[in-house]
């Protein structure tokens, strides 16, 4: 080592420097890659907390491709979500049936809960494992054409986390039958639904009545009871349990039969990135309604004051911005019609003053698509009232603002062109007849009058044809 420090201590400055910057590179680089990733006995983990939404959709599906890249030998789902929508919960399902890597969804800890959507991603998943205390089902469509939640016959809504007992009426036979959709429309999301999981279930050989009775009426069980079912495959407090349990199990992913050898692996919980909290923020409706609302504003002032820049570039961000996360959110295009309306009514109030019209009937136009705007009823998918309302009163007030301009410069003298000319005090230069010259604002005019002016004589000007003023004696209001 010393002759390796000598060596290195006799060569020229540059050529140490350069061997430092490669030695610390390659240290970095063989810091990131870990061990077990290289032989592939790392399980990946990951967490859905909360609603499933597109964000949760873009955080498994970069996982469930990075787990494959690395060759893991296990992806661990650990869920606690009270549902989500729709299109999100199809999407993660459609990566965990093509994923090459089995996935594990564990519902934990204790007091979680995969109700809804969840209930559909564990039915999906190759090991469906939960924690003691945590339970699974209702799993009814709330989203009926942008409706509410699934109306009951009676005209109340059923909770869809209520116990399955209340989910059934008398027959005349006795027997406990289940609640019957309203319309057509109710009956067909819940067929759809329930072939779906149905499907799922046969496919991981599950409990396919009990997976309909949690469609069909919202249905829960608990761990042991689901486990008794036949509806998941493991009870474990912990995940080192967990991987216990799996071991040896077969399961088919992407096609491939596998047997599952999960003794003596590591587990590497990824966490959400960057990326993933930035699409949680912005997918939040109200979040993305605000933001476009910024874009708007942003953009109108820059119109209003060219080559201040900076709220025209704001406002570009902030719009497109608010535009991707509707893209992605479940809406109702008739709502986003009037809220373009709105703005759009709004904007001309700036830009051609109707003293309040186009900005009162832009404001109503924007609160009535606010309001059916979000085609889901997902609590966390929807408008809140507060927001709305914030939202309206202050495009009201800068309505009123514009206006209040407006009329205030409706009644303030004219100051520029020739209009301003009206008015005007002046003398006469000289005169002949009907006809002269006369100096007013420090300019000589040509001018005419149908009384006889002489030199010297003070006029005013009373209205203009071209370049000659039409001119009158001016008479002091107190003579």
């Amino acid at each position: 080592m010393a002759r390796v420090r000598k060596i290195i201590g006799n060569w020229p400055g540059y050529r140490r420097i350069a061997f430092s910057v490669v030695v610390t590179l390659l240290g970095l680089f063989l810091s990131i890659l870990p061990n077990d990733a290289q032989t592939g006995r790392t399980a990946l983990v990951f967490h859905i907390r909360g609603i499933i939404g597109p964000a949760a959709v873009d955080y498994l599906s970069r996982g469930l491709a990075m787990a494959a890249e690395r060759e893991a030998p296990l992806v661990i789902i650990e869920m606690d979500t009270p549902g989500g929508l729709d299109t999100s919960m199809r999407d993660i399902i459609r990566d965990i049936l093509a994923s090459p890597v089995p996935v594990a969804t564990y519902v934990a800890p204790s007091g979680a809960r995969a109700a809804s959507a969840g209930t559909y991603i564990l039915y999906a998943s190759h090991i469906a494992a939960m924690a003691p205390g945590t339970n699974l089902g209702a799993a009814t469509p709330v989203q009926i054409g942008g409706g509410g939640g699934m109306p009951f016959p009676g005209g109340s809504e059923q909770p869809k986390d209520q116990d399955q007992s209340a989910d059934k009426k008398p027959a005349g036979d006795g027997q406990d039958q289940p609640r019957q959709p309203g319309n057509a429309m109710e009956a067909k999301a819940i067929n759809d639904a329930v072939a779906y999981i149905r499907s799922l279930a046969e496919l991981r050989d599950r409990n396919v009545d009990w997976a309909e009775k949690a469609v069909r009426e919202a249905a829960s069980l608990p761990a042991s009871a689901a486990l008794k079912e036949g509806v998941i495959d493991i009870v474990t407090p912990s995940l080192d349990d967990l991987l216990l349990q799996a071991n040896g199990r077969t399961v088919t992913a992407a096609g491939n039969r596998i047997t599952l050898d999960t003794s003596g692996i590591a587990l590497e919980h990824v966490e959400p990135d960057w990326r993933t909290e930035f699409l949680t923020v912005i997918t939040n409706p109200n979040v993305a309604l605000i933001l476009m609302m910024i874009g708007i504003y942003g953009l109108i002032f820059e119109f209003m004051n060219p080559g201040v820049f900076f709220p025209g570039i704001i406002g570009a961000i902030c719009l497109l911005i608010g535009l991707y996360a509707l893209a992605v959110l479940p809406v109702n295009l008739a709502g986003l019609g009037l809220i373009v309306l709105g703005l759009a009514l709004m904007a001309a109030e700036a830009f051609a003053p109707s003293f309040g019209s186009l900005g009162i009937g832009g404001a109503i136009a924007f609160i009535f698509g606010a309001t059916i705007l979000m085609d889901t009823d997902v609590p966390g998918f929807r408008l809140s009232w507060p927001v709305i309302g914030s939202v309206a009163l202050l495009s009201l007030a800068l309505t009123l603002l514009i206006v209040r301009m407006a009329i205030a410069s409706h009644r303030r003298p004219v100051v520029t062109g020739s209009e301003q000319m009206i008015g005007a005090r002046g003398e006469v230069l000289d005169w002949r007849g009907n006809a002269g010259h006369v100096l007013a604002h420090g300019e000589r005019w040509s001018a005419i009058s149908g009384t006889p002016l002489r030199k010297g004589q003070k006029i005013h000007v009373a209205g203009i044809e071209g370049l000659v003023l039409k001119v009158e004696p001016y008479v002091p209001e107190n003579s």
